[in-house]
């Protein structure tokens, strides 16, 4: 199935801030909702104003900014939670409760009777007092399918805007996530939201099927933060989407998710991953010679992404053995040095000896390339 529209719900200020290196000042939170805001999501979703009372107050600030995305807050599925976001001023309310047998049993202990009920007249009340509101199973591949089929009919049913679907623990597989949201699609009218966690590797993968079975808001983090794994990373899925139909994600600021990325590992105090989706170091670097060739005649062969796309720049990696001629005459000419194709062949055969005895550096290519152009000869007499 074609993914149609959809819509980003960030959860940096609110999942994000459950990682274990993640302590948010209140002018950090500000930084970051702007940011994201200007890079396009359509929700900032943030900590529950029961958290803390500085929870509280950051939720009021935010949600006064004057942002175009929608100001969310997450809260547990009862009334005085749901009173207390109301205070906030935010633009939406997401609601949650555990379905699964181990949550009903060692969190909360209610049954699923009781659970609907509570689902229902807190949903009741959010709309009642004309904000928009989602409710969210948690675990819900740990639940009975029966049990928040039947929890999402009867919230549908009393207005919601929203059902969410929780891999709350990453143990979900793409097709059962296209699955389940597949089944729940039938049996409401409401948008339907996906929330995966990358404990298994799935998260991005999971998204995408929930967006390909028709759901039509997926939560994120800026680089995955978020409990134990994270969740779905911010560039991951927009890294996925891209690939697929690049129309699809052109409505963001594409160039911001360097910023983003730097901006949050900074304050987290963690490295950007070396193969980090768009931002790693080496997200757009070609080393091997048959790649770096077919690169330099056209990118598209080997790079499902455009850098450009991304305010990125590919880099072709040419200091080492397994270089290859058209990438020393790309370097040669970047050098302005303007050798013949036998001098090109000769320095790079030169390169691949010296590359064999120790590490080089692309100052050893240069080196080497200088000395073929003021020699002028295939083989320098002092090579």
């Amino acid at each position: 199935m074609a993914i149609q529209g959809f819509s980003i719900i960030e959860s940096t200020l609110r999942e994000g801030e459950q990682f274990v290196g993640a302590n948010f000042t209140t002018e950090q939170k500000i930084r970051i909702a702007k940011a994201l805001d200007e890079f396009g999501v359509e929700y900032i979703e943030l900590t529950s104003p029961a958290a803390s009372p500085q929870s509280f107050e950051d939720c009021k600030v935010i949600a006064s900014l004057g942002l175009r995305a929608k100001i969310l807050t997450h809260v547990r599925c009862t009334i005085e939670d749901a009173k207390l976001a109301l205070q906030t001023g935010v633009d939406g309310i997401d609601v949650l409760i555990g379905t699964s047998s181990v949550l009903r049993q060692f969190s909360h202990g209610k049954d699923m009777k009781t659970i609907i009920r509570m689902g229902r007249e807190v949903v009741s009340f959010i709309r009642d007092h004309g904000k928009e509101v989602r409710f969210s199973t948690e675990d819900s591949f740990r639940s009975d399918l029966n049990d928040i089929l039947e929890a999402y009919a009867a919230v549908d049913e009393v207005g919601v805007n929203r059902v969410g679907i929780a891999d709350t623990v990453g143990v979900a597989t793409p097709l059962q996530v296209y699955e389940v949201v597949k089944k729940v699609r039938s049996v409401v009218h409401c948008d339907i939201e996906f929330h995966g966690h990358n404990d298994s590797g799935c998260a991005i993968a999971n998204a995408y099927c929930a967006l390909e079975a028709g759901a039509t808001h997926v939560d994120t983090s800026i680089l995955g933060i978020g409990e134990r794994n994270g969740i779905a990373p911010l560039g991951g899925l927009i890294a996925r989407l891209y690939a697929c139909d690049r129309s699809l994600v052109m409505k963001y600021k594409l160039p911001m998710i360097r910023e983003l990325d730097n901006m949050v590992a900074d304050m987290v105090g963690v490295g950007i991953p070396f193969n980090n989706y768009i931002t790693g170091i080496t997200a757009f670097t070609h080393k091997a010679g048959i790649h770096a060739k077919a690169v330099l005649n056209k990118p598209e062969t080997y790079e499902i992404l455009d850098p450009h796309d991304f305010g990125m720049t590919r880099y072709i990696s040419i200091a080492h053995r397994l270089t290859g001629w058209n990438a020393i005459k790309a370097r040669a000419e970047q050098l302005n040095l303007h050798l013949s194709e036998a001098a090109i062949k000769a320095a790079t055969a030169h390169i691949k000896r010296l590359a064999d005895e120790k590490p080089i550096g692309l100052d050893d290519v240069d080196a080497v390339l200088r000395m073929y152009f003021t020699d002028g000869k295939e083989e320098p007499q002092n090579g």
